[in-house]
């Protein structure tokens, strides 16, 4: 990946239980993989809970997800979860969102900033979105939406939200806001 996307520094550490997970791991795209797999990229993903009435989003750590690699392409992905005991792995998956958050990153390598990348799930909108955090050397496991980030929505995107253009949150949140918020009821209750 581009040196533009500097590793998030609070990535949970599993790397001696990961290559027998990946092996146990029964997507399709795994069992079917020639060549070793192995987890690239830990990104910390972060779930938008709610927009306050001052506009100001609310987020928290949900997870992280690596991209899991075989050969020279992204073919799964694998998300851990907080428990007891630490972070572990809870599921392996594949899907769209893998190759458009490789695409995003691809991406990223021409922007003049340097971003420290995540992802945020707006589940409202059943929306993934890669984010590209301003501050390259912030904890990623947290922090806060900053005006000035960039959201990248991946594909498949809600309809009327355009995939993998680069939106400055101040510009996107009001469009998220508005498209999670439910419509009044017209007209008096029967």
């Amino acid at each position: 990946m581009s040196p533009r996307l500097p590793r998030p520094r609070s990535v949970p550490s599993h790397s001696t239980r990961f290559p027998t997970a990946v092996r146990e791991a029964r997507t399709p795209s795994l069992r079917g993989a020639h060549g070793p797999a192995t987890p690239e990229l830990a990104l910390p993903v972060h779930v938008l809970d709610r927009i306050t009435a001052k506009g100001t989003p609310v987020t928290r750590l949900a997870g992280w997800r690596f991209l899991i690699r075989c050969g020279d392409q992204a073919v799964a992905a694998a998300e851990t979860m907080l428990t007891p005991d630490g972070w572990a792995f809870s599921h392996f998956f594949e899907g769209p969102y893998i190759a458009s958050t490789e695409r995003a990153l691809r991406q990223t390598e021409t922007l003049a900033q340097s971003y420290q990348p995540r992802l945020l799930s707006v589940p409202g909108l059943y929306m993934l979105t890669l984010w590209l955090h301003g501050d390259c050397a912030a904890d990623g496991a947290a922090g806060h939406l900053a005006a000035p980030d960039l959201l990248v929505p991946l594909a498949p995107a809600p309809p009327g939200i355009a995939a993998h253009r680069p939106h400055r949150v101040a510009e996107l949140l009001p469009v998220l806001t508005l498209r999670s918020t439910p419509a009044p009821l017209m007209g008096s209750p029967a």
